[in-house]
Protein backbone atom coordinates (compact mmCIF):
# COMPACT_ATOMS: atom_id res chain seq x y z
CA UNK A 1 0.00 0.00 0.00
CA UNK A 2 1.11 3.34 -0.78
CA UNK A 3 2.68 5.42 1.90
CA UNK A 4 0.11 8.48 1.01
CA UNK A 5 -2.02 6.21 2.41
CA UNK A 6 -3.73 8.00 6.18
CA UNK A 7 -2.44 6.05 8.94
CA UNK A 8 -4.77 4.94 11.09
CA UNK A 9 -3.30 3.19 14.99
CA UNK A 10 -5.19 0.39 16.44
CA UNK A 11 -4.02 0.22 20.20
CA UNK A 12 -5.50 -2.91 22.30
CA UNK A 13 -5.58 -2.47 25.93
CA UNK A 14 -4.72 -4.46 28.86
CA UNK A 15 -5.96 -8.60 28.74
CA UNK A 16 -6.51 -8.02 24.89
CA UNK A 17 -3.52 -10.07 24.05
CA UNK A 18 -5.40 -13.45 25.67
CA UNK A 19 -8.92 -12.93 23.05
CA UNK A 20 -9.68 -16.15 21.75
CA UNK A 21 -8.61 -17.89 25.55
CA UNK A 22 -10.20 -15.29 27.64
CA UNK A 23 -13.70 -15.76 28.23
CA UNK A 24 -14.90 -16.68 25.14
CA UNK A 25 -18.70 -16.48 26.13
CA UNK A 26 -17.96 -12.13 26.79
CA UNK A 27 -15.55 -11.54 24.14
CA UNK A 28 -15.48 -14.17 21.33
CA UNK A 29 -12.79 -17.06 20.14
CA UNK A 30 -10.96 -14.42 17.35
CA UNK A 31 -7.58 -14.12 18.28
CA UNK A 32 -5.86 -10.65 18.32
CA UNK A 33 -3.77 -11.75 15.69
CA UNK A 34 -6.97 -12.91 13.57
CA UNK A 35 -8.50 -9.74 14.45
CA UNK A 36 -5.45 -7.50 13.99
CA UNK A 37 -5.46 -9.50 10.35
CA UNK A 38 -9.20 -8.55 9.65
CA UNK A 39 -8.46 -4.96 10.61
CA UNK A 40 -5.19 -4.34 8.29
CA UNK A 41 -7.15 -5.92 4.92
CA UNK A 42 -10.26 -3.65 6.08
CA UNK A 43 -7.76 -0.52 6.29
CA UNK A 44 -6.17 -1.20 2.84
CA UNK A 45 -9.41 -2.03 1.37
CA UNK A 46 -10.63 1.67 2.67
CA UNK A 47 -7.16 2.89 2.07
CA UNK A 48 -5.93 3.06 4.89
CA UNK A 49 -2.87 2.17 6.41
CA UNK A 50 -3.13 0.45 9.32
CA UNK A 51 -1.38 -0.40 12.64
CA UNK A 52 -1.76 -2.64 15.59
CA UNK A 53 -0.22 -2.54 18.76
CA UNK A 54 -1.42 -4.15 22.42
CA UNK A 55 0.09 -3.26 25.81
CA UNK A 56 -1.07 -4.46 29.41
CA UNK A 57 0.52 -0.99 30.51
CA UNK A 58 -1.00 2.38 30.52
CA UNK A 59 1.88 4.18 30.86
CA UNK A 60 2.86 2.89 27.47
CA UNK A 61 -0.68 3.49 25.94
CA UNK A 62 -0.26 6.92 26.70
CA UNK A 63 2.89 6.91 25.29
CA UNK A 64 1.65 5.81 21.39
CA UNK A 65 -1.84 8.07 22.12
CA UNK A 66 0.91 10.61 22.47
CA UNK A 67 2.85 9.77 19.09
CA UNK A 68 2.96 11.49 15.84
CA UNK A 69 2.26 9.93 12.29
CA UNK A 70 -1.21 9.16 12.38
CA UNK A 71 -4.39 10.53 11.29
CA UNK A 72 -6.62 8.79 13.51
CA UNK A 73 -6.97 5.92 16.61
CA UNK A 74 -8.48 3.43 17.52
CA UNK A 75 -8.94 2.62 21.23
CA UNK A 76 -9.97 -0.46 23.54
CA UNK A 77 -8.42 0.14 26.51
CA UNK A 78 -9.58 -2.46 27.98
CA UNK A 79 -10.42 -1.84 31.83
CA UNK A 80 -8.75 1.31 31.94
CA UNK A 81 -11.63 2.66 29.55
CA UNK A 82 -13.69 2.77 33.32
CA UNK A 83 -10.66 3.99 35.82
CA UNK A 84 -8.27 5.88 33.66
CA UNK A 85 -8.61 9.57 33.84
CA UNK A 86 -4.63 9.73 32.38
CA UNK A 87 -5.81 7.86 28.88
CA UNK A 88 -8.61 10.34 28.91
CA UNK A 89 -6.15 13.36 29.42
CA UNK A 90 -3.84 11.93 26.67
CA UNK A 91 -7.28 11.59 24.28
CA UNK A 92 -7.93 15.25 25.09
CA UNK A 93 -4.23 16.65 24.82
CA UNK A 94 -4.25 15.57 20.84
CA UNK A 95 -7.65 16.95 20.02
CA UNK A 96 -8.64 17.09 17.19
CA UNK A 97 -7.28 14.26 16.06
CA UNK A 98 -10.02 11.46 16.02
CA UNK A 99 -10.06 8.69 18.94
CA UNK A 100 -12.65 6.23 18.58
CA UNK A 101 -13.26 4.13 21.71
CA UNK A 102 -14.24 0.35 20.82
CA UNK A 103 -15.45 -3.00 22.75
CA UNK A 104 -15.65 -6.07 22.77
CA UNK A 105 -18.68 -6.39 24.77
CA UNK A 106 -21.52 -4.03 26.23
CA UNK A 107 -19.92 -2.41 28.95
CA UNK A 108 -22.74 -1.33 30.51
CA UNK A 109 -25.01 -4.75 30.38
CA UNK A 110 -21.88 -6.04 32.85
CA UNK A 111 -20.78 -5.01 36.58
CA UNK A 112 -21.49 -1.52 37.51
CA UNK A 113 -17.61 -1.27 38.20
CA UNK A 114 -18.07 -0.82 34.17
CA UNK A 115 -20.21 1.52 34.14
CA UNK A 116 -18.06 5.00 34.39
CA UNK A 117 -16.14 5.92 30.82
CA UNK A 118 -13.75 8.90 31.12
CA UNK A 119 -12.12 7.73 28.72
CA UNK A 120 -14.90 7.35 26.38
CA UNK A 121 -16.03 10.36 27.33
CA UNK A 122 -12.71 12.02 25.77
CA UNK A 123 -13.47 10.29 22.64
CA UNK A 124 -14.86 11.33 19.45
CA UNK A 125 -17.16 8.30 19.42
CA UNK A 126 -17.85 5.04 20.98
CA UNK A 127 -18.73 1.39 20.10
CA UNK A 128 -19.52 -1.58 22.25
CA UNK A 129 -20.90 -4.96 22.23
CA UNK A 130 -20.42 -6.25 18.48
CA UNK A 131 -17.52 -8.37 18.96
CA UNK A 132 -14.76 -7.90 16.68
CA UNK A 133 -16.67 -6.25 13.83
CA UNK A 134 -16.88 -3.36 16.39
CA UNK A 135 -13.41 -2.52 14.85
CA UNK A 136 -14.38 -2.55 11.67
CA UNK A 137 -17.17 -0.21 12.01
CA UNK A 138 -14.62 2.23 13.27
CA UNK A 139 -12.56 2.00 10.57
CA UNK A 140 -15.31 2.44 8.34
CA UNK A 141 -16.36 5.49 10.58
CA UNK A 142 -12.84 6.67 10.78
CA UNK A 143 -12.56 6.75 6.66
CA UNK A 144 -15.65 8.86 6.59
CA UNK A 145 -14.46 11.54 8.65
CA UNK A 146 -11.36 11.13 6.96
CA UNK A 147 -12.67 12.07 3.57
CA UNK A 148 -14.40 14.71 4.51
CA UNK A 149 -11.80 16.81 5.93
Amino acid sequence: MSVGFPRVVVLHGPSLGWLGRREPAVYGSETLAELNARLVSHGDALGLRVSCRQSNHEGELIDWLLSDDREAIILNAGAYAHTSLAIADAIRAIAPLPVVEVHLSNTVARDIARHPAPVGAACRARLEGFGGDGYLMALDAVAGWLRRQ
